[in-house]
């Protein structure tokens, strides 16, 4: 069972999430403070901190550095943009705003954990493995912190050395290619050739001499001999990127070089000995593909020998805006603009929006919006980037995933005077938050406080008929303040 600590001042609503996050099978401790947390609890013991960002004494992104590998999700009910921001550069995984719903929580909470396992969760798996912390260093071209980049760049270490072929798989734009160039540097063929090869981009016809090459007189217009990619590979590596295209003939020839180390020209009598490293890459699923007779079994056997997994760009939670501003760097440097920095509904947009094209897609987009602006900060547009559609997308998705609006904001039939240490639901504790401040606070604080807007809280008000009330409301709050 996952264990999560929550850190949040207000106890109602640290209630109330404890009680969402128990009835979903998490294990959950509490604390009202940084301070609180550090002295009652061991942080990495656990496999998620949720804390508010406004806490007494200490901000709860303090939580970040003490919590080491611990990913903290912040919570704010100021719905502060910028303070949002600058808690994920600080290095928290991900914010949410307050009051926030069931459905939203529980999706960023799966989530997350699911793509930051903890050192407590790998403990057991590495005990006898040397931790990955510095791979990252030692594979060139890559940039990430997270989990699974950890573990790919540690794979990479250990595949490197030996020459088993190894099948690179993820989307396109995750850096297939990279990867391969990186094991041929770590290799022991280092100093002699990587060729690579794009299966998807020679014509059917060319493929088998464009691999094996040919001899003189072989076909129409073969006026000369010429050596195929393969055996210029010979001592080194070839890359054979998006295998899954390749012709069923060429299929069966490359199945014949991997079992017998030797290739024949077109057009010759005798094979030719070649020592060749083979690294292949696809998008597709090349099992299914096999099944449905599109590709050859005994091929995906032969080159399913070492498998390296790439993640999309949108697992990689806070890799996505560290990688965005290295590469803002670079096209800064090659473009040769002035310093530019990416704002808050930028970084936005670039750590919600789910980036089917990968690296690659993130790439382009930081070009265009170097070359597109003018002044020292970059925004949403100049990305390219709708975060009105992204919204709407996300909405649609955790749609998809079985959960409706309605659901979502349904109100439960509670009492609203219950004690707060019942099962409150979210939408409970916005009013029994209002009914409990609204004579020592004006709307103004009240919806603050909430993270809403003044018409989103009259509203709510209006929806849950919790009615303002005239004689000890915000004129109280206010002469209060003014000590009239």
């Amino acid at each position: 069972m996952q264990k999560i600590l929550v850190v949040e001042d207000e106890s109602v609503i640290r209630t109330a999430l404890r009680r969402l996050l128990e009835r979903n099978d998490y294990s959950v401790s509490e604390a009202a403070s940084v301070q609180e947390a550090e002295s009652r609890h061991t942080l990495t013991e656990f496999d998620l901190i949720i804390s508010d960002l406004r806490l007494p004494g200490a901000p709860g992104t303090d939580l970040i550095k003490k919590a080491g590998d611990v990913p903290v999700l912040i919570m704010t009910s100021y719905a502060s943009l910028r303070s949002a921001v600058d808690s994920m550069r600080m290095g928290a995984v991900d914010y949410i705003a307050k009051p926030f719903d069931h459905s939203d929580m529980l999706s960023a909470v799966e989530r997350i954990i699911a793509d930051h396992p903890t050192s407590r969760a790998e403990k057991t798996r590495d005990t006898d493995h040397p931790a990955p912390g510095d791979a990252e260093n030692r594979v060139t071209g890559f940039i990430g912190k997270c989990q699974a980049m950890q573990t790919l760049f540690s794979n990479i270490q250990k595949m490197a050395p030996t020459d088993s072929t190894v099948l690179v798989l993820g989307e396109t734009g995750t850096g297939k290619e990279l990867v391969a160039r990186s094991i041929h540097r770590a290799s022991r063929r280092a100093g002699k050739t990587l060729i690579s090869v794009n299966c998807a981009a020679i014509p059917d016809t060319l493929i088998e001499s464009e691999l094996f090459g040919y001899e003189k007189g072989a076909f129409t217009g073969a006026n000369a001999s010429r050596m195929g990619l393969i055996e210029a590979a010979d001592g080194g590596t070839l890359f054979l990127d998006e295998i899954g295209e390749l012709p069923m003939e060429a299929q069966a020839r490359l199945l014949r070089f991997i079992q017998e180390g030797e290739i024949r020209r077109i057009g010759s009598v005798s094979s030719r000995k070649v020592n060749v490293r083979l690294i292949c890459a696809t998008h597709r699923n090349l099992q299914a593909l096999a099944a449905e007779g599109e590709f050859r079994q005994d091929l995906f056997y032969r080159i399913n020998v070492l498998r390296l997994h790439l993640p999309p760009l949108r697992e990689r939670g806070k890799d996505i805006l560290h990688l965005a501003e290295q590469l803002l760097q670079v096209q800064l440097e090659r473009l040769g603009k002035g310093p530019m920095v990416l704002s808050p509904k930028a970084i936005q947009a670039i750590t919600t929006y789910q980036w089917p094209g990968n690296v690659r897609e993130l790439e382009h987009a930081i070009e265009r919006a170097v070359i597109l602006s003018e002044g020292d900060e970059i925004d949403n547009e100049a990305l390219g980037i709708d975060l009105e559609l992204v919204n709407i997308n996300r909405i649609r998705g955790q749609q998809s995933n079985g959960v409706s609006g309605a659901q979502a904001s349904t109100p439960h039939p509670r009492s609203i005077n219950s004690d707060p240490s019942e099962d409150l639901s979210l939408e409970d504790y916005f009013q029994r938050f209002v009914l409990e401040h609204q004579d020592s606070m004006s709307e103004t604080e009240l919806a603050q406080k909430l993270g809403i807007s003044r018409k989103c809280l009259w509203e709510r008000r209006q929806r849950f008929e919790i009615p303002r009330k005239k004689s000890g409301g915000s004129g109280t709050a206010r002469r209060k303040k003014t000590g009239s």
